[in-house]
């Protein structure tokens, strides 16, 4: 167990209840990006664009998030604190910029929170007609769809912010269980399709018949790959709550990446290899669901999805819990407005309770301004790509920095890359460059799906960064006296 006097050696004291065990640690990580969420989630839009190609997208994108997970561990022994990059950046970087990280997580968290909880839209009518409350087209896409999948979203936030709100313990059994199901939900699912599959994994080699996806499809499909592959800092995030953190955040943070890679990987592609068609647009219109009831049969193709509804709960309570231990590290510090009240932790619960209500307040906000807008779907979850691999490039940057002017040794007995920090590091900030470029690129395809051609959908989340940086900056110029914000020495 981390000591209490080590937490003070950072300026704070133990308030959380550190009871979470490693595999408590890893779950968090891993509900956080959830296979069986975000897959199911992007498969119709990852095949749309890129055909059976979009699947090399998937170790691209692990690849580099693998590099920054390896960054993060290192910084994960070094600073076993709640909230993650915020305090990272805060430890390499003075001033704004090393705020500016902790803020821009933060609003990507909420963006975040928002993209899990309508993912519900995409399984549950799919085990229930009933549970399209709106009538009409259940597809996320449509503004029927849209309209329900806030609706659904709502009541599932309401929920996520009870339990946040009730304490870790309660928080850790629901995703421990969670998680179990999730991970033999996987496996079922992977041995299942592969026991039906119609065609071999050379699909993945060639374009399905008949279409052509090119180089600028299979770019945007990276966008269900980027997606799925974040939040895994989350294992870190809970470090206060966690049994000897300095040793059990950095495996949980590699873990949770690499297990989620590896797991997402083989769905899509036995999903592409079970599925009964490829060019009648079932896989492009439906996504999973029409593989998983098409090869499983009606009703075990409904217990499986109802498996899937559990993972975007916990997903989405995951998503939650690593938000509010974020708000709660930087209200601490002086570092939010309203900070004295953000900063309490509620005597019997032993958790942030403010913190759960604002985060749940804030995404239910952000979903009831796209109530019926059939954009929400692909805009919410490419602007909440850019905004959190923003933040992460705020962390690798000025690490590689410190690393090229030898300011970050070694620490013996501790996680470290070594003499490979600098490659590896290096190659982590090209990566996370190349990716915002190239999902905050204006295309019509993710932003203006309703055809509007109007430059602010197309630029909706370079607009979005560059209103949380001005935002940003007026809340800096009023918090910045706060002591706390400053590097601890």
């Amino acid at each position: 167990m981390t000591p209490p006097d080590e937490l003070a050696s950072f300026g704070y004291r133990q308030e959380l209840r550190r009871s979470l065990g490693g595999f408590s640690a890893f779950a968090a990580g891993f509900s956080f990006v959830s296979i069986l969420t975000t897959v199911f989630q992007l498969f119709g839009f990852g095949y749309t664009f890129g055909g059976p190609l979009f699947f090399w997208t998937w170790p691209v994108v692990l690849a580099g998030q693998l590099l920054v997970a390896l960054n993060f561990a290192e910084l994960a022994a070094r600073y076993p604190l709640a909230g993650s990059v915020y305090q990272w950046a805060k430890q390499l970087s003075k001033g704004f910029l090393g705020w500016l990280a902790g803020w821009m997580m933060l609003i990507g968290c909420i963006v975040a929170l928002a993209a899990a909880a309508i993912a519900l839209q995409v399984v549950l009518p799919s085990v229930w007609d009933g549970f399209q409350f709106v009538g009409g087209d259940p597809s996320v896409t449509s503004p029927t769809g849209a309209a329900n999948a806030v609706l659904l979203g709502t009541v599932l936030l309401v929920f996520t912010t009870a339990v946040n709100a009730g304490g870790v313990r309660l928080m850790a059994r629901i995703n421990d269980v969670g998680v179990a199901a999730e991970l033999l939900g996987v496996v079922v699912l992977v041995t299942g399709l592969l026991l039906f599959a119609v065609r071999g994994p050379q699909v993945v080699l060639h374009d399905a018949p008949g279409t052509s996806a090119g180089i600028g499809g299979v770019l945007a499909s990276a966008l269900m790959a980027a997606y799925v592959l974040y939040g895994f800092d989350t294992a870190a995030s809970v470090a206060e709550e966690t049994k000897d953190a300095r040793r059990t955040a950095p495996r949980a943070v590699l873990r949770a990446v690499l297990v989620s890679g590896i797991g997402g990987l083989a769905v899509v592609v036995t999903a592409l290899m079970a599925a009964p068609s490829l060019t009648d647009g079932q896989l492009a219109g439906k996504g999973l669901p029409y593989v998983i009831t098409a090869v499983f049969g009606d009703t075990l193709g409904r217990v499986f999805l109802a498996d899937v509804a559990v993972a975007v709960v916990v997903c989405t309570l995951t998503i939650q819990t690593g938000t509010v231990r974020l708000i709660f590290a930087m209200a601490r510090d002086g570092a939010l407005p309203v900070s004295t009240r953000l900063a309490g932790v509620s005597p019997r619960t032993g958790t942030p309770v403010a913190p759960a209500l604002l985060s749940g307040a804030l995404a239910i906000g952000l979903l009831l301004l796209n109530v019926g807008n059939p954009t929400l779907f692909s805009t919410i979850t490419g602007t909440s790509v850019v905004v959190v691999y923003l933040a992460y490039l705020l962390v690798t940057g000025p690490l590689l920095v410190k690393r090229l002017r030898g300011q970050f040794p070694a620490e013996p007995g501790r996680f470290s890359l070594g003499r490979w920090g600098v490659p590896l590091n290096g190659a982590a900030v090209l990566y996370g460059i190349a990716m915002i470029v190239n999902i905050g690129w204006p295309r019509a395809e993710i932003y203006d799906l309703a055809g509007s051609g109007s430059p602010l959908m197309l630029l909706f989340p370079i607009e979005f960064v560059g209103g949380a940086l001005v935002i940003g900056w007026l809340c800096w110029l009023r918090l910045r006296p706060a002591p706390a914000l400053e590097p601890a020495t």
